[in-house]
């Protein structure tokens, strides 16, 4: 599952009213019969996780459900984004497994539905867990209509909750990323990184070559990488810094590696040491690739410069992120790869020119004329008048 819980910088605040409507509703829900219960007995307690599973399904869809009926969904279109049913099946059983049973102890997938709940227990994971609070609030807002006043009318953690999108919604590429998985996996992002996530490169789109790869994601700021094998294992890592090629470890304790199908999970730095994150290409002594965590021919993720495969080896766990190992095969072959930028571009390419092409109208016009385009015309919105 990981080695962090849901993330809590972003915690939702309720509202006196909001905080009422919750309690009434979670009473009605999970609260027993009291004419054959005086208290939580061990058969409810027991039997609450599977009923519990199936509210957080529902919440998660209809959260999603509402923020497109109310055209919230910040450019992400479902249509072109991966299955959310199995993503929310995903997102609510790693939601689950931070109920925290009588003993105190977290728990994991295997041994949630062993564990004891009482009414105290499940009221303190839906006020706790951020993904939850935040979800339930979203639900209160937009159903019942109610605006909290302390947010000027806006819902509170929204954008931190769900990215901006750049790069799909006028183009033709499909993402890999399901919007449960975005949801989940936006909150471990450093906030100044969490408001828009701009796609740089989509092997679908820009074909599958490492050096047109490298020429579209150096030097961009943070980014995601994000790999689809071949057994269809979903995983990746956050880079706290721009990409540069050179033979040396690069980087800082922010970065992490992921996974996102079969389950979710997050892998954070252990301090063994600071092979955080590598780029490599034309060198005859050194690895030519890109990695994550690990050492040299052992990363917790690796992609080959001659593209179309990688490893991720763990034997046990990587030393750097503490991962097992992410893909189906240690050795994997891609099927889809993906890399988007987080948060705002340097302040260097907001400056700049987009692309050669950009201070080049003529280029363009000729372009124009043979009914070509350029590469990264279709990761571009049209209302974009630079890089944000």
């Amino acid at each position: 599952m990981g080695n962090v819980e849901s993330h809590g910088s972003w915690r939702c605040q309720f509202s006196p009213d909001e905080r009422t409507i919750l309690d009434n509703v979670f009473d009605a829900i999970f609260a027993p019969n009291t004419s054959d219960f005086s208290k939580w007995g061990k058969a409810v307690q027991k039997q609450i996780t599977l009923p519990l599973l199936k509210f957080t399904e529902d919440l998660i869809t209809t959260v999603i459900h509402l923020l497109q009926s109310e055209n919230m969904l910040r450019d992400w279109i479902l249509e072109k984004t991966a299955d959310a049913l199995s993503g929310t099946l995903r997102l609510a059983t790693i939601l689950i497994s931070q109920l925290k049973p009588k003993d105190s102890q977290d728990q994991t997938t295997d041994n949630v539905l062993n564990a004891e709940y009482g009414h105290s227990e499940l009221k303190d994971w839906i006020y706790r867990v951020s993904h939850i609070s935040a979800f339930l609030h979203i639900f209160v807002v937009l159903s019942l209509r109610i605006i909290n006043s302390e947010c000027n009318g806006e819902l509170f953690g929204t954008k931190h909750l769900l990215p901006q999108c750049l790069g799909i919604k006028y183009s033709g590429v499909f993402t890999i990323f399901d919007i449960p998985s975005v949801l989940y996996l936006n909150t471990y992002l450093p906030s100044e990184r969490q408001d828009q996530w701009q796609m740089l490169f989509s092997s679908q789109f820009h074909g599958e070559s490492f050096t047109r790869f490298c020429s579209l994601i150096l030097h961009k700021g943070p980014s995601l990488l994000v790999i689809k094998d071949s057994d269809g294992y979903v995983f990746g890592g956050f880079a706290s810094h721009s990409w540069d090629a050179r033979p040396q470890f690069q980087g800082d304790s922010k970065c992490f590696l992921f996974t996102l199908s079969p389950q979710l999970g997050i892998y954070t730095c252990t301090g063994y040491n600071d092979h955080y994150m590598y780029l490599n290409n034309g060198q005859q002594t050194m690895p030519n690739g890109l990695g994550m965590g690990g050492q040299f021919y052992y990363f917790g993720l690796w992609i080959d410069s001659d593209y179309g495969g990688g490893h991720s080896k763990a034997k046990p766990r990587c030393t750097t992120y503490n991962s097992p190992q992410l893909s189906a095969q240690e050795h994997f072959i891609i099927d889809t790869m993906e890399l988007w930028r987080v948060g705002n571009p340097p302040e260097d390419l907001v400056s700049s020119p987009k692309s050669v092409l950009d201070s080049e109208p003529e280029a363009q016009a000729l372009l124009h004329m043979i009914g070509k385009m350029r590469m990264s015309d279709g990761l571009r919105d049209p209302n974009e008048e630079g890089e944000k």
